[in-house]
């Protein structure tokens, strides 16, 4: 079959990451559909995973780390009773404990004292980077991994269900919260362990009610629709989309052209930090800062200089 040959693409995609696969091989093959010469993903889902995966594709990899860092909701389910090496149902058993007779109550009482800014320590098989490695790689030698806490924050944590030894939790988080390093402290603060048997990312902000589309999807609607990609780009949402919660910097055309040939702009009632800039058109045309009273270009998308 005849493939169309990878093309200049800007916009984003909700994906619905489904289990088995890493964030990143699910990339690749959203990106190969959709035949894109740059993509990337706004925040790792392990491989048990499901949910929302927002994937950039070229412009709008620009304003990705302004989603790394955004709050997030997930559900998860807990397995009580057993402690796995990779706190989660893909690693290996490493001791099993009785369950003790849990009501909701007991268990409510503990899952406060994981609410607000707290200590966390990530998992060793993580992503994190030791040494310019990742803390998995050393793990999956055999090397004795040491992770220091680090803090995070836990905006909410929301028992679900109770039924036997499975617990079942909402949790709000902020940036470098592991699920499952508070599901094994919770395990642990219960008296027999714990690991994460299910996990599924609800919303990330700026986008809280998502609209996600999963794989399957994706790939029926590439197997049959006409010649074209026009049926996939319609799914896509504009950069824009991305900048909902940010300060919002509205600018002349000619304040755009000269911020898109790099120069500050004086003069402007703009408060200081950063902010999303958009020309008479409505169209973003990147992030900038205001730093008393004068704004600097930050990340411009490519179209700023032609505005």
């Amino acid at each position: 079959m005849h493939r169309l040959p990878f093309r200049s693409l800007d916009g984003l995609l909700l994906l619905d990451k489904p289990a088995g696969l890493s964030s990143n091989a699910a990339l690749q093959r959203v990106r190969k559909h959709f035949r894109a010469e740059k993509a990337g993903h706004t925040g790792s889902l392990d491989p048990l995973a499901t949910g929302l995966l927002p994937i950039c594709f070229g412009e709008a990899t620009k304003v990705a780390g302004l989603m790394l860092g955004a709050r997030k909701s997930y559900e998860t389910e807990a397995r009580l009773g057993v402690v796995t090496d990779t706190d989660d149902a893909d690693g290996q058993v490493l001791r099993e404990r009785p369950v003790p007779l849990l009501d909701a109550h007991a268990v409510e009482r503990v899952l406060k004292r994981y609410i607000g800014r707290i200590a966390q320590r990530p998992p060793i098989y993580s992503a994190l980077k030791q040494g310019g490695e990742p803390l998995y790689a050393k793990a999956r030698r055999g090397e004795i991994v040491e992770v220091a806490e680090r803090e995070v924050d836990v905006h909410a944590l929301e028992l679900l269900s109770i039924n036997g030894a499975s617990l079942r939790l909402r949790i709000t988080c902020g940036s470098g919260t592991y699920v499952r390093s508070l599901v094994r402290d919770i395990g642990e603060d219960l008296g027999c362990g714990a690991h994460v048997v299910a996990l599924r990312r609800l919303w990330a902000e700026p986008f809280r009610t998502p609209t996600m589309i999963t794989l399957d999807e994706i790939e029926a609607i590439d197997r049959n629709s006409e010649p074209g990609l026009a049926a996939l780009d319609s799914l896509l949402m504009p950069v824009e989309s991305a900048l909902t919660d940010w300060p919002r910097l509205n600018l002349s055309d000619a304040e755009v052209l000269k911020l898109g040939h790099g120069q500050s702009l004086a003069g402007l009632d703009a408060a200081n930090g950063l902010m999303a800039a958009f020309a008479p058109s409505g169209r973003a045309v990147g992030l900038v800062e205001g730093r008393d009273g004068v704004v600097h270009p930050q990340r411009l998308f490519r179209w700023a200089a032609a505005s």
